[in-house]
């Protein structure tokens, strides 16, 4: 396969999927399989592009992120809240994440996990969905402490490939209650230090790969993969906020339950 056409279709993927409840790290391995590429060739690839997805998070919610910064040098306590429960609920998926770091590296490799995480996933938003019961709007300033644990553990579930970080914070807070714009929301917002964090670390991994050049895949391919993820997700996330406060979320759970269904029997014929 061409190597500009492979980062277009993996820049899409990435930007398509990074902030839907459907795992973007599932999708990618996914295609790996299916479309029968080098995964260790485009490993460095797939970490890069990842920034895209969270430039277009900072993008969109810009605002946000200005008026924070600016209430922050106030003191201002909305600000410190938000910052505050933001950390919280990053934090457990950094300690746990750092504890288990080989033993998900280890899952990545294996799509049939992916596939029936799918599934499985689905079938947990159909579920909540229907017995969760919403509160009313409010802001991420404004979230217990108590609700910003509880969706930071929940993230913890996105270390299996295919269950969807997005996912499982948002699944997370609704079943604690907090409202379908809310939870999307601070689900954006928390990608950030996750996805920087586990970014970085990951990039340090491969710092001398990327030393020597990247690797296989060249700068140029990276390059247009970062931007088509960008462009996607920006698209994405904007369409995202709308759609839910209108449809909720049970379209994604049936994506997942066909497409997981789906790829075990392409798998099963390989």
């Amino acid at each position: 396969m061409d190597l500009t056409f492979t980062a277009i279709l993996l820049g899409i993927v990435e930007g398509l999927t990074e902030f839907l409840p459907v795992s973007s790290t599932g999708h990618l391995i996914l295609a790996t399989e299916l479309f029968g590429y080098d995964a260790a060739q485009w490993a460095t690839f797939n970490i890069v592009i990842q920034l895209g997805a969270i430039l277009a998070v900072i993008v969109q919610f810009w605002r946000t992120f200005w008026a924070v910064g600016m209430g922050l040098l106030k003191f201002n306590p909305t600000s410190i809240r938000f910052v505050r429960n933001v950390l919280v609920a990053f934090l457990p998926s950094a300690v746990i994440g750092l504890a288990l770091k080989h033993y998900i590296e280890a899952l990545l490799g294996q799509p049939s996990v992916v596939a029936w995480a799918l599934i499985v996933g689905g079938i947990a938003i159909l579920g909540i969905e229907k017995v969760a019961k919403q509160g009313p709007l409010t802001g991420v300033a404004e979230l217990p402490l108590k609700k910003c644990i509880g969706v930071g553990f929940a993230q913890c579930l996105a270390m299996v490939p295919g269950v969807s970080r997005s996912g499982a914070t948002i699944m997370g807070a609704l079943a604690m209650g907090v409202e379908r714009r809310t939870a999307a929301e601070f689900s954006f917002f928390l990608a950030v230090p996750t996805m920087m964090g586990a970014t970085t670390l990951e990039l340090w991994g491969a710092r001398h790969e990327l030393a020597a050049g990247a690797g296989p895949v060249g700068w140029n391919e990276i390059a247009i993969g970062f931007f088509v993820a960008f462009v996607v997700a920006l698209v994405v996330i904007k369409a995202f906020m709308a759609f839910v406060s209108r449809s909720g979320f049970a379209p994604f759970a049936w994506y997942r339950i066909v497409a997981g269904a789906a790829a075990l029997f392409l798998l099963a014929r390989m």
